[in-house]
């Protein structure tokens, strides 16, 4: 259970159970029980000047209004006509985020992550591709360098709109490099080191989904991916080593709800590298099904053309369209679509956890 905490304001003793209720500067750590209390402490400090969010000119605030607080962060407005453009932009439904994590490496993360959002864009969604691992790889898969990377928006603020790169039919990408490496130095000096990325990447509500490519561990560049996301694909290649990393995942999963306020559900478990000849993959994906439901996805079946289809700079769909993995994954879109369009929020972390200690 939560400890019970002492608004900053009104001194109230009450359970953080929002974003918004926490505010973490270098100076401390600020609790509010309600939006009041939080905007009363902001307006205490209106002497300090803010950006407005909307057109960036600086003003000392002199009216609540002119604060807007949810667990997506605070924003600011100079102006009545700034604030109708929050208020309008908070209204838009918000796009899926959906980040592909495993702490186990070779799983298929890059490969589920890039063909998820391939066959998203086919589907006519509008789609941004975010690759969270300084290896790069889903810029090399794609035969893409851009002269910006993740690198720019987490450290420099610049806008992801601007580092976006379109390489297919609405879908865009952001690479990354080994200088993302260095961000993990940046990340780790900010009072709000995990929601960097969350609120970096504001600009980018334009698009209907965005998938996010991990990193195979437990960085500081995918805690702020975690807390971006609202849904995680956890792809499970099929040995009996994954059994163990995919306890693990459920358990981080379930301390970022915890411990960092955010709610992640799990979408869907994707069973990869999947050959029926082996007693062993049969075993671990009837565990993945017993544990997980409905959540467990069809296997992705072991395909060298999945395999090649990086080499030639292309998705599976493009490569190699009539391939089991095409096969395979065009159902992993479906179940994604479906999910995404219908606005189901899966299996939430806790009680995945609970399952799957018994594994």
């Amino acid at each position: 259970m939560t400890a019970a905490r002492s608004c900053t304001v009104c001194n109230k003793s009450f359970e953080v159970r929002f974003r918004f209720q926490i505010d973490e500067s270098a100076t401390g750590t600020n609790f509010f029980c309600s939006q009041r209390c939080q905007q009363t402490h902001v307006r205490g400090t209106g002497a300090d000047k803010h950006a407005c969010s909307i057109c960036k000119k600086e003003f000392s605030l002199e009216y609540t209004w002119q604060v807007s607080v949810s667990d997506a962060g605070t924003r600011y407005a100079c102006s009545e006509a700034c604030r109708g453009r929050i208020t309008r932009a908070t209204t838009q439904r918000a796009p899926r985020r959906i980040a592909v994590f495993n702490h186990k490496g070779g799983t298929g993360k890059t490969t589920t992550s890039i063909n998820v959002a391939a066959g998203l864009a086919e589907a006519g969604m509008k789609v941004l591709l975010v690759d969270v691992d300084p290896q790069g790889n889903v810029g090399v898969s794609l035969g893409v360098r851009g002269d910006a990377s993740l690198y720019h928006v987490l450290v420099l603020g610049t806008d992801p709109r601007e580092v976006a790169i379109p390489v297919r039919s609405n879908l865009d990408i952001i690479t990354s490099n080994e200088s993302l490496a260095a961000a993990e130095l940046y990340l780790a000096a900010r009072p709000n080191r995990d929601r960097v990325l969350r609120e970096r990447m504001a600009g980018a509500d334009g698009y209907d989904a965005i998938v996010l490519d991990c990193s195979p561990s437990l960085s500081l560049l995918n805690q702020n991916a975690l807390c971006y996301a609202d849904s995680v694909l956890i792809p499970v290649s099929c040995d009996y080593l994954a059994l163990v990393g995919v306890k693990q995942c459920v358990r981080t999963l379930k301390g970022v709800h915890e411990h960092l306020k955010h709610p992640v559900h799990i979408l869907g478990v994707v069973p990869t590298f999947y050959d029926a000849r082996h007693k062993l993959a049969k075993e671990v994906t009837d565990t993945l099904k017993q544990k997980f439901g409905d959540l467990c996805m069809a296997p992705i079946r072991a395909n060298m053309k999945l395999r090649e289809a990086p080499a030639a700079k292309q998705t599976i769909f493009e490569y190699a369209p009539d391939s089991n993995g095409a096969e395979d994954y065009r159902e992993v879109v479906k179940t994604v679509l479906a999910a995404t369009r219908q606005g189901v929020r899966a299996k939430p972390a806790a009680e995945a956890a609970a399952q799957m200690e018994a594994v």
